[in-house]
């Protein structure tokens, strides 16, 4: 009696699974990233604009909501407060901009106010924050 013997298989390495962990590896680390992003200011309404500003990589947002309150990168604090807590952020890049993130609403007085505090410390640069109007509404 003769005993058949089974043609041996080829290994093969299946490419669709490695593509799947890839993929998702890949969403892994985007989603993550992005978690990862700092944001050092409160969210207001922001007024439009026409014109794209650019994007200013900067630490210290002063930010002005509708109802009066004013926070130093999401810190809580009172008008005179401003220059001391602000100087201690400031003091390791004097030249750069403070970037004043007022709600729509807020009065025009209070956003002078706070950025006289501001130059009482000696901050020159102001960037006023704002948000694009969809293409060339008013």
């Amino acid at each position: 009696m003769q005993i058949r013997q089974r043609p041996t298989k080829r290994a093969r390495i299946e490419i669709i699974p490695m593509i799947d962990v890839i993929f998702f590896l890949l969403v892994f680390f985007m989603v993550s990233s992005l978690a990862m992003t700092k944001i050092n200011s409160m969210p207001v309404a922001l007024p439009k604009t026409s014109s794209n500003p650019e994007a200013i990589k900067q630490d210290v947002i002063l930010t002005i909501r509708h109802d009066g309150s004013i926070f130093l990168n999401k810190t809580p604090l009172s008008l005179p407060e401003i220059g001391s807590k602000l100087a201690y952020e400031m003091h390791d890049h004097p030249q750069n901009p403070v970037i004043v993130n007022a709600d729509e609403g807020v009065s025009y007085g209070l956003v002078v106010k706070v950025m006289d505090e501001a130059r009482k410390i000696g901050v020159r640069k102001f960037a006023l924050a704002t948000e694009a109007s969809p293409s060339g509404a008013k």
